[in-house]
């Protein structure tokens, strides 16, 4: 295993999805990770803990998932980058300090590695039920940002993002994986450090005695300052005023929310991140993401031998949603189909862009395996006449 001096393995290499993203996060620039084991994301972190001495960074097995996801946050603001990685009963209890996190604006990665639920559920089995929780988890008005990757090499190159977006807009960012992708093995190609894009952290531009914690210029994103640098702050998950203080009142609510929602959706459109083919004259277009997107690719492809124009659209951010992409899809098609592993999320969300445009067929799968490509191509075909 060569790494070079800042720490990133170069070249090919045969690593499966957990791998990979663990190589994500380090050639990020992440240099702590607090997590509990927990199946199937676990190999993420045995990986770093096996990993970081050679670069210089912490990895803490915490008691818990709460201990792991406060400790992420603290490395944040003492100067990490930061991570931690779990699956769905995890994730339930991370949601508090996913909130905390919005609140305080606090770029970190929280990665989920589906599997199916509630509760403890299917361990070892895959799905991708925990997508309306990445979203809607944590209480309160808030926007964040998903990403779902549909492969190994994905999950080295979307963890480069999603670090990257933590730091562009201070936010937490969900990694939302699926069993299958993470334990996938196939082929990643990683570039030297010199060809990976990085994005820096925002750090405080003013002195001490002017700098106020919250305070933004026209992208609405603060900067940031970490703990020993002289600054004195006061962070508070409480609804806060510039200078970090609570502030309770309708009006500093008002402007807070707003504004943590709005740096998001004003940069919607260039969150936007899809895979499209063969879109422009479908007649169906196939919606999907993570391991379904493959699985759907062989219904495509047999559905076009048979003489129907299907389209495919991969949802590679899903958060926040594509709104007026989809629309566009629905503006043009007769039907979306919409393949995934739960009962139905993310189709919700295509039936309400798409109201008024074309008729959405959700194809669901309760999990613990991936869907049968007949069964995705009999509701291809259903939708086509």
């Amino acid at each position: 295993m060569h790494a070079d001096p800042k720490g990133v393995l170069t070249g090919a290499h045969f690593l499966d999805g957990d791998q990979a993203c663990c190589e994500g996060a380090l050639a990020a620039g992440a240099r702590f990770a607090s997590g509990y084991p927990i199946t199937p994301s676990t190999e993420v972190v045995e990986r770093f803990a096996s990993r970081i001495p050679t670069v210089g960074g912490v990895f803490m097995q915490m008691e818990d998932e709460l201990a792991s996801s406060i400790a992420l946050i603290g490395a944040a603001w003492a100067g990490a980058k930061s991570f931690t990685v779990t699956s769905g009963p995890g994730f339930s209890l991370m949601m508090e300090h996913i909130g905390y996190a919005v609140m305080t604006e606090t770029p970190c990665v929280f990665i989920n590695v589906q599997r199916g639920g509630p509760s403890t559920g299917l361990p070892t089995l895959p799905s991708q039920s925990d997508m309306m929780q990445a979203r809607w988890g944590s209480h309160g008005d808030y926007e964040i940002i998903a990403l779902s990757p549909n492969s190994p090499q994905e999950c080295f190159d979307l963890t480069i993002t999603a670090f990257n977006l933590s730091e562009e807009f201070r936010v937490p960012v969900m990694f939302m994986m699926d069993e299958c992708v993470g334990h996938m093995t196939e082929k990643v190609v990683i570039p030297t450090a010199d060809q990976i894009e990085v994005y820096p952290r925002r750090r405080a531009s003013k002195p001490p005695g002017e700098f106020k914690l919250y305070e933004t210029g026209p992208d609405l994103v603060p900067e940031m300052v970490h703990a020993g640098e002289g600054y004195r702050f006061h962070m508070t998950g409480l609804t806060h005023d510039e200078r970090g203080y609570p502030s309770m009142s309708v009006a500093a609510q008002d402007k807070l929310i707003r504004r943590l929602r709005e740096k998001i959706l004003r940069a919607a459109d260039r969150l936007t991140m899809v895979e499209e083919e063969a879109v422009e004259d479908a007649d169906v277009v196939v919606i999907s993401y993570g391991i379904t997107s493959r699985v759907a690719q062989k219904a495509i492809e047999t559905a076009r031998q048979r003489g129907v124009k299907v389209g495919k659209c991969r949802l590679i951010g899903v958060w926040p949603f594509p709104d007026e992409h989809i629309r566009k899809l629905a503006g043009n098609a007769k039907a979306l189909v919409v393949p995934e592993i739960n009962c139905g999320q993310i189709v919700r969300e295509v039936q309400r862009v798409a109201a008024g445009g074309a008729r959405v067929v959700g194809v669901s799968h309760a999990g613990g395996g991936v869907h049968r490509p007949e069964d995705i191509l009999k509701a291809i075909l259903e939708a086509a006449q």
